[in-house]
């Protein structure tokens, strides 16, 4: 299984926001937002300062992915 952040970058177009503004609002380090970015794992008290400052539930910045089978 993997985790995708897709719809925290969608959110971000939504609301016309830059990962420079993520790190501000939700006071989070740029190498959490390299991660994210990767679709890494990421720290949940990271995923809780982004659901406070952004006012959303985890579910609305990132979904549980099954991997392909080949």
């Amino acid at each position: 299984m993997s985790i995708s952040y897709k719809k925290l970058w969608k959110l971000f177009i939504d609301r016309d926001m830059k990962k420079k503004d993520l790190m501000a609002v939700a006071n989070i380090s740029a190498t959490s937002v390299a991660k994210l970015t990767k679709g890494e794992n990421i720290q949940t008290d990271v995923l809780v300062k982004i659901c406070k400052a952004l006012q959303c539930e985890f579910a609305d910045i990132m979904e549980i992915k099954a991997d392909e089978t080949v």
